[in-house]
Parts: structure tokens; C-alpha cells; sequence
């Protein structure tokens, strides 16, 4: 059996838990740069605002329907979202995090006659710990306790034609078939996971409206006329699994990290601000999944809108002599590739990062051995290359580095390039340990503090860190 926990309308319901005075009130939170509409609670739904909506097509609602606006805030969701998991994990075994407001839970080897009580343990668990309000779907296979979930959700939105006694929490092992056989009727197909928009309008064309009406076909039917992953998500609804749990997600084979400007820039230094605090960020996650990147690839572009320019867009590839994660490693290729790219006049108004040609590393304290192993072999004479600081700008094809004619035995150049590199880890581990305890930019390399930094994304209605930052956290008085 497995569980789906999910936060409602997450974001909003963010906002929410430290400014009550917004609840049963319409609510959005804006993308990057205020742009448009990425999370809508119930109330908002309701003025028929959809998703994605642009800001200033609805702006007016701010005075005609109270509608109360918010910038995201992600550093508050990323926290309280490892909360809510940490809360929902109590549930099972074993947890598979599927998004920042969803998780499978896995309850196998659980007496099945409790799971619906643990899963509403587990629900007023996380509103009372949290304050985010959340449904459970408990299913037989994933695809069912998804669907189960949205069922639990829609109840709960008292939304026809759900019976309100499966609000909150829903468990298909406790209907009987004439229960879920009107529910597959009355469910649209198009709200199956796994069954997208081009799926979908293909079995509507088909007649094949309701859950009820894809059920009724062949697993070889749906294989031949579509394929074997729809297959799959047929045998699911069937309670046959076909998805297990991925507790330890494959790492990602590309790191990136864009944004769009919050104003237009044409200084090379507001330029090269803006990369570092990419490549720094992308760096950090690449260490986050214990893997190296071979490649740096930057683009950087001006606004395809503007009416007086043609548009202008290069991405250049910076090539490393070898894999790293290093920061100072990367942000160096990054800057170098951004040099190449620049031109002066044009009006950059995106640019970005993405780390190319990853590899999987032991985790940090492996460094470590192999560092003791060269030492007992060359005989404890440990070469001190604190002097030798050009070894991260030396990564960077063609970047000018002085080369120092030092004659080392192949024995000696093996240790001093181990000694070299377990200094950059060790430098990494503390910069992460920093970052980890007080959040990002607390340290930054100096080409991060170049330029005027206009280049930041527009924020104008965010609301504080209230759980990352002390200067943050509100003050009662009494």
C-alpha cells in the first residue's frame, strides 16, 4: 500500500500560517520577477484568476475583490516544506519526496486496518505542527493513492460529485466496488496521473471520457494504440504496482540555474555578478548529489519583447581539465565563458548557468583516505603547496596561469595534486557547513559583490523569512 501527502495550495497556505489575517481571503503568489500568478488559493480560484495569469491583467482585483498579492518566497517554502516531510515520513517505512508539497509514503508491513488511522494522525500532525492544511490518498499503487488524494482534495472543496465523508483523508481499501465504480465514472480520465493533455484529447476523441471508460479497455489495447507506459498507468488503476517508491532519486545528468533580470543591464560587471551567484548556486547543489560537472555552459540574452533592438542571444561551453565541483573551479569557467559572450550595448536581460557532463563522487570524507594513503606510501614528507594558488584557475581551458618548473617525480605530483584538491574540498565543507547554518550569500567570492546588482529579480511584495532568518522571526509584545 502506499500514501500520497500533499500540501493544499501550498504556497498560499505558506504565507497563510504567519499572516492569518490573509485566511478565506484571495490569494496569489507571483513568479520570479512579479511576472505571474503561480499559486492561487481556493478563494482566488474562485474570481476565476487562471494559473499563470500575468500580474497586470489582474492587478485591479487588488481593489475590487481584496485580492492580496505575494511575491514568492522560496527559501520559506523550501523550509517549510522539510518540515511537512519530516512530519509526513512518521507515516511509513519509507518516504519517496515527489515535489515540494507531495510525497509517496510507502506502508508496507503495516496492518492494513490502521493505515486510515495513521494517515489521519499524520494529517492533524502536520496542521497542528505546521500549520499547512494537506490531504492523504491511500491506494494499493501509487497511480490509486494519487488519485485517492485528489478525491480527499476535491471532497474537501465540498466539489461534486466527491462525498464530503472522504474529505481530508481517502482510502480506496476501504470502498467497496460499487463505491469506486461510481467514482471512476464520475472522474474525468484527464485527471489520472501519468495521462497528460495530448493523452487525454486523444482517448476523448476515442469516447473515452471517465476512468471508467479507459478501465474497460485491454491492457493490449493500450499498448498497441499508445504505449507501454500508459500500459503501466492502465494496470495501476487495475492494483496491479508497476511504480515503486524512489526513496534515492537517480542525481540530475544537468544542473542549471536562470533567472530573468529584475532590470535590463549592459555593464559587464553587473553581468558578471549575476553568473557567480548562478554558478555558486548551481555548484552548491552539484555537491548536494556528491557529483562533478566537465563542462560550464553560460547564455545570456536580452529581452525577445523589446521593440527598438533585434533580439541577441550566445551561449558559450567552458570546458574544465577536469571534472570538480569546486566553486571557485566553476565560477572561474563561468566568468571566462561569459568574456566570451559579452558584447557591449546590449541590453542582457536573462543569463544563466548550467553545469554539463556529470559524474557521480564518493561523498567528501573519502578525500580524506586516499590523502593519509599517499602520505604513508611517499613517507609522511607532506608537500606544502599553500603557495600554489592558481590550481583552481588552471582548470579553466586557456585561462593564464603561471606555470611554476617544479621537478616532481610522478610520485610527488600525484600527492601535491591530492593535497591540492583535499584543500578545495576542505575549503567546500566549511563553505557549505556556513551556508547550511545561515543561509546563502553569507560568504561569496568578490565577483559576486562587483556591479550595482540591478540585475536581482523584482520582489516588491515578499514576505520575510520568518523560519531561516533571526532578523526575521516576529516579535510579540505584551
Amino acid at each position: 500500500m502506499f500514501a500520497l501527502v500533499d500540501g493544499n495550495n501550498f504556497y498560499c497556505s505558506c504565507e497563510r500560517v504567519f499572516q492569518p489575517y490573509l485566511q478565506n481571503r484571495p490569494l496569489i503568489v507571483l513568479s520570479n520577477n512579479d511576472g505571474c500568478a503561480i499559486a492561487r488559493s481556493d478563494e482566488a480560484k474562485a474570481l476565476g484568476i487562471r494559473m499563470g495569469a500575468p500580474y497586470f491583467q489582474i492587478k485591479h482585483l487588488e481593489k475590487t475583490a481584496n485580492l492580496a498579492t505575494r511575491s514568492a518566497n522560496f527559501t520559506l517554502y523550501g523550509d517549510m516544506s522539510n518540515r511537512m516531510m519530516g512530519v509526513a515520513a512518521q507515516m511509513g517505512p519509507e518516504q519517496e519526496i515527489y515535489s515540494i508539497d507531495e510525497c509517496f509514503i510507502g506502508l508496507h508491513g503495516l496492518p492494513t486496518n490502521s493505515l486510515t488511522e495513521r494517515a489521519w494522525h499524520t494529517h492533524r500532525q502536520i496542521a497542528q505542527w505546521t500549520g499547512i492544511p494537506n490531504c492523504i490518498g491511500i491506494g494499493p499503487t501509487k497511480t490509486l493513492a494519487k488519485l485517492a488524494n485528489h478525491i480527499a482534495k476535491s471532497a474537501d472543496r465540498q466539489i461534486k460529485p466527491y462525498p464530503a465523508i472522504l474529505a481530508k483523508v481517502c482510502n480506496f481499501a476501504e470502498l467497496n466496488d460499487r463505491q469506486t465504480s461510481y467514482l471512476f465514472q464520475k472522474i474525468a480520465v484527464s485527471e489520472v496521473w501519468g495521462i497528460g493533455r495530448r493523452i487525454a484529447r486523444q482517448l476523448q476523441a476515442e469516447g473515452i471520457l471517465s476512468i471508467w471508460d479507459f478501465m474497460q479497455l485491454s491492457a493490449a489495447t493500450v499498448r498497441q494504440r499508445w504505449s507501454v507506459v500508459l500500459e503501466s498507468t492502465w494496470r495501476e488503476l487495475h492494483g496491479t504496482p508497476c511504480r515503486q517508491l524512489e526513496a534515492n532519486p537517480e542525481p540530475r545528468q544537468q544542473i542549471a540555474y536562470t533567472r530573468s533580470f529584475g532590470h535590463p543591464t549592459t555593464a559587464l560587471p553587473d553581468l558578471e555578478s549575476a553568473i557567480t551567484t548562478f554558478a555558486t548556486r548551481a555548484a552548491d547543489k552539484l555537491r548536494k548529489q556528491h557529483s562533478q560537472a566537465s563542462q560550464v555552459l553560460v547564455f545570456a540574452k536580452s529581452s525577445p519583447f523589446a521593440t527598438n533592438t533585434a533580439p541577441h542571444s550566445r551561449t558559450v561551453v567552458q570546458g574544465l581539465s577536469e571534472p570538480s565541483n569546486n566553486t571557485v573551479a566553476l565560477v572561474a569557467a563561468a566568468l571566462a565563458a561569459l568574456r566570451k559572450l559579452y558584447q557591449p550595448g546590449i541590453r542582457y536581460s536573462k543569463a544563466g548557468v548550467m553545469l554539463l557532463d556529470l559524474c557521480n563522487v564518493p561523498p567528501w570524507g573519502q578525500a580524506g583516505k586516499s590523502q593519509r594513503a599517499l602520505d604513508e606510501q611517499a613517507g609522511g614528507d607532506a608537500l606544502d603547496l599553500g603557495l600554489l594558488n592558481s590550481h583552481d584557475a588552471a582548470l579553466v581551458h586557456g585561462a593564464e596561469t603561471e606555470q611554476l618548473s617544479l621537478d616532481f617525480s610522478p610520485l610527488a605530483a600525484q600527492q601535491a595534486h591530492s593535497q591540492q584538491q583535499a584543500k578545495a574540498q576542505r575549503l567546500m565543507t566549511a563553505l557549505d557547513a556556513i551556508t547550511h547554518r545561515f543561509g546563502h550569500d553569507t560568504v561569496v567570492l568578490a565577483s559576486q559583490l562587483d556591479g550595482k546588482r540591478g540585475w536581482q529579480m523584482r520582489q516588491e511584495q515578499r514576505s520575510p523569512h520568518y523560519t531561516t532568518c533571526l532578523g526575521d522571526v516576529p516579535v510579540v509584545r505584551v
